[in-house]
Parts: structure tokens; sequence; C-alpha cells
């Protein structure tokens, strides 16, 4: 029996994961509640949850969302998850600090002496994450298909390509799909995109 695990973004919830059941007929769909939002802790309750399946079922399957992928890569599931989707995934988390760093015009050496600054576009930048993401490179070695589109404004198309490449990943591009997939047609694309794959 296979578990299909689902692990959303920010802002997501586990309940999500409903709208998987219909593309993975067969399998036990779950989603993730995950109570952490670093790459350090969650990627541990990541684990731990996925351990804890892995003594029901035979294979489990990732499906993970946005930030849900970076956390999951942060959480050493290598030979514990047979493969994964990720939609729009966080693949360079300092390039992504450090572009909203540069949109909040914060220096590094600003955030290193205040540790957590605030920033008008709702995100707090925090030194702490920097530099754990800075020390902690990711290292990920499951099978892998990533689901990006066009219009991602929180990841160029260069760095997924290289991200993919680098992990021998299955990379397919949406055109005018956005980094949160939710119209009827990008939708269609992503279930699509699962089912044929």
């Amino acid at each position: 029996m296979t578990v299909v695990v689902y692990v959303h973004g920010k802002g997501g919830n586990a309940a999500e994961s409903q709208h998987y059941k219909a593309l993975f007929p067969g399998s036990e769909v779950i989603g993730l509640d995950y109570r952490t939002f670093t790459p350090w802790e969650t990627g541990r309750e990541i684990k731990q949850a996925i351990e804890a399946l892995r003594e029901k079922f035979n294979d489990v399957i990732l499906v993970a969302n946005s930030i849900g992928a970076l956390f999951s890569m942060n959480g050493g599931l290598d030979g514990l998850v047979k493969k994964a989707y990720f939609i729009s995934p966080i693949v360079d988390m300092e390039k992504l600090i450090t572009d909203m760093m540069d949109w909040a015009n914060v220096t590094e050496d600003e955030l290193e002496k205040q540790g957590v600054i605030p920033t008008s576009f709702g995100e707090d930048l925090s030194w702490k994450y920097l530099t754990y993401v800075r020390t902690h490179p990711i290292s990920w070695n499951v099978p892998t298909r990533i689901l990006y589109g066009s219009e991602d404004t929180m990841t160029s198309l260069k760095t997924i390509q290289e991200f993919a490449q680098k992990h021998q990943a299955v990379l397919t591009v949406m055109e005018k799909g956005e980094h949160w997939f939710h119209t009827a047609a990008q939708m269609k694309f992503l279930d699509d995109w699962i089912t044929t794959n």
C-alpha cells in the first residue's frame, strides 16, 4: 500500500490534500499539518511523520508545495520517500532572502546586528534563517518531478533549471503559470501533470 503525503506552502493547510485524492486512486492521501516554520524544525517534523508512516505503508510519495518543498528537502528524506512531486518549490532560499533584503533595502550588517527585521511586504528577515540556509546546502536524492510556472516571482527559471539539472529532477514549465497554482486552467495543468507522470 502507498501513502501520498502532501506538504502545504505558506498560508496553506493540510486540508488541501483532499484535492489530490482523485489523482492517486488506490493510495491513502494525507495532509501534513506541520506546527513549526523553519527549515531545521519543520524538516525534522516532516521526517518524523514520514518515518512513522513507513511503519504502516510500503511506499511514500511526497507532494510538496512552495516552501513545503524546501522544508521537506531539509528533512533528510533520502531512502524514506519513493518519489516526489514539487509544485513551485523554493529551491534557493538564500537567493530569495537576499532578494527580499534588496527589496527592503536591508544590508547584511544591519540584519546581523538586529537579528530580525520586519518588512513592509509582510516577511520578517532573519539572520539565523539566512545563516542556516547558507551553512546547510540542500542534499536531495529522491526521484523528483517539478512543476514551475513561467510567471513565478519567487524563483527564477534559471534557478529552477539549475536545481533540476543538479538533482536530476524532471522539470515541467507551464507558460503563464504562477507561483500559486489556483486558476481553473492552472489546476487542470497540475492535475494532468500528476496523472501523466
